[in-house]
């Protein structure tokens, strides 16, 4: 499947971070980085960049939550690279203070992605505004889009269609809920009510079906496509990044760094931490859940592989 304008962006240290509170290690985070430069990959999400405070200490939820500068650098300058990666970070609404942030010019980063769910767009919105103001790339990744009633998410589309300063429009199946005609479905609402936009896609696996529902948003004519390497993410991960680059079969992509990194990090890492498809997680994405449940009963070494039990108390409603 070759198309030129079709672009990926690796979010492993941003998705995955959600599975370890961000504690990876820096030389596990250069690691990463060195793999998307070789790889060719064309923007790296490092992580997000919310504000610390008492409660939301960096000791407690990693430095990769907070993405400053002095760390950004450390990695960006530990490896030359003579076409490195775009380096993304991700705002929250509500966890952002925009007054920090650097004009893109002084930073590392190239690319902001704002995270918001529909009743949010209007703040969504206003920081991407703040941020392409300072010469970012921007994003708007709208959340859960599988649980929005349709005529909100219509707005929130013709909103976001309206704002100039968006450069893409994110379709994110944060449940892993969705089907291929699902994938077709929400894009044609997308195209039809934001026609002004490119759009972005980032699928989950809960249900085995990330890296088939990236092939049908490719096809769907979607170019901005999201995966996380070996799949590293929240609960049942993401898109695979290597299977996506053998798919997409553009001359400028090297899988090769992608399995080396998996060799070398990604195996020992599956040994302290768990993602990938389970029973558990396939339940909650059928049941166009959010994955909370199902980490919760994950973590719980007793009941962890209780899969019936999972299902009758899911659906006891």
């Amino acid at each position: 499947m070759y198309r030129k304008q079709i672009k990926v962006l690796d979010c492993s240290i941003r998705d995955g971070g959600l599975i370890n509170n961000y504690h990876f290690t820096m030389d596990f985070v250069k690691a990463i980085y060195r793999a998307t430069c070789d790889a060719g990959v064309d923007y790296m999400e490092i992580g997000k960049k919310l504000c610390e405070s008492e409660e939301y200490t960096r000791e407690d939820y990693g430095r990769w939550n907070f993405c400053d500068e002095e760390d950004l650098r450390q990695v960006v300058e530990s490896y030359e690279c003579e076409n490195p990666p775009v380096l993304t970070v991700m705002f929250d609404v509500g966890r952002v203070d925009i007054e920090s942030l650097l004009p893109a010019e002084q930073s590392v980063v190239g690319m902001i992605r704002t995270a918001c769910y529909v009743p949010d767009i209007d703040k969504g919105l206003y920081l991407a505004k703040r941020t392409k103001d300072l010469g970012y790339e921007t994003t708007i990744n709208i959340m859960a889009s599988s649980a929005v009633i349709e005529t909100e998410l219509i707005e929130a589309l013709e909103q976001a269609n309206e704002a100039e300063e968006v450069d893409y429009l994110y379709l994110v199946d944060s449940y892993g809920a969705f089907y291929s005609e699902q994938v077709t479905s929400y894009l044609k609402l997308y195209k039809d009510h934001a026609p002004n936009k490119e759009l972005g896609f980032h699928a989950h696996n809960n249900q085995q079906l990330a890296f088939s529902n990236t092939q049908q948003a490719i096809i769907d004519g979607v170019n901005l496509l999201d995966a996380t390497i070996n799949g590293i993410g929240r609960g049942a991960g993401n898109c695979n990044l290597e299977l996506l680059l053998n798919f997409l079969k553009n001359p400028k992509f090297d899988v090769r760094p992608l399995y080396k990194v998996i060799q070398e990090q990604m195996v020992g890492l599956r040994k302290q931490i768990e993602w990938g498809f389970n029973d558990i997680y396939g339940i909650s994405g059928h049941l166009n859940q959010h994955p909370r449940g199902a980490m919760k009963q994950r973590a719980n070494a007793e009941i962890r592989d209780n899969c019936y039990d999972f299902l009758i108390d899911s659906t006891a409603d």
